[in-house]
């Protein structure tokens, strides 16, 4: 009997050893402690390696690299320039959106129409009412891990997951209650003190307005003051006398 035992210690003290396992070794009662110590140690090793090769989705960094290319600036009225890093990785689609939207100047001038203290600031409409969007098709959701945190960029939506468009919020505090339920595109990472400068109301009073939307790699410079719209071109002066058609 105490040689079969003999045998099965060291069946698994060998087992131990090949998996890379050290376990240490002490007279006494102390030893199977220490053995049981082992086993468990090996197990979770096993465990770990079973892990790495698991087909489970991973999740997405926290942060990746700041590139001028996925900067979204925003020039408000409340103060200075709010730098979003995008999120093309998580949600490549909004992030399309938002950028083709800048290039073509539909932010520059919009008002932050609805500003909840403690929760989020949405702009983005047109009709600065909260009805309103771009010409271009609604989005299709792109939910995914990134959390609602202070700071982060979420795009707003209607009743329905696909009706995402052009408008966007801005957390002032974590709301977790939001994740997976609207598309995460990016997050401020310089002037929030700007965000939270942004007018309160629904809709407030005098509402903060985007004076300019820009994509950081255009190399635009920052705005302090609403863009005034360009002068029309005179008309040109017309001849006097009877119109007549160019000589043949």
């Amino acid at each position: 009997m105490r040689f079969t035992c003999a045998l099965k210690t060291m069946a698994i003290g060998f087992a131990l050893t090949a998996s890379g396992v050290a376990y240490a070794q002490g007279g006494g009662g102390g030893n199977g402690e220490d053995l049981k110590k082992a086993e468990t140690a090996a197990r979770a090793q096993e465990n770990a390696k079973s892990l790495e090769g698991s087909t489970a989705p991973k999740l997405p960094p926290a942060t990746v690299p700041v590139e001028p290319e996925n900067v979204w600036d925003l020039d408000l009225s409340s103060g200075g320039r709010v730098r979003i890093q995008l999120r093309p990785d998580i949600a490549p689609n909004h992030v399309e959106r938002i950028k083709t939207l800048t290039r073509q100047g539909f932010y520059n001038g919009l008002k932050f129409h609805r500003v909840i203290p403690g929760f989020m600031a949405q702009g983005g409409d047109p009709k600065g009412d909260g009805t309103g969007g771009s010409q271009l098709p609604d989005l299709k959701a792109e939910f995914n891990p990134m959390p609602h945190l202070r700071g982060t960029v979420s795009m707003a939506r209607a009743q329905s997951e696909d009706s995402a468009n052009s408008q966007f919020f801005i957390l002032f505090l974590p709301r977790m209650q939001l994740d997976k339920k609207y598309t995460v595109f990016g997050r401020v990472i310089e002037g929030m003190q700007y965000v939270d400068a942004i007018a309160q109301g629904e809709p407030p009073a005098n509402p903060t307005v985007i004076l300019q939307a820009s994509i950081e790699s255009d190399g635009k410079p920052p705005v302090t003051a609403p863009i005034a719209p360009a002068a029309p071109a005179a008309p040109e002066a017309l001849p006097s006398g009877p119109l007549t058609p160019p000589a043949q």
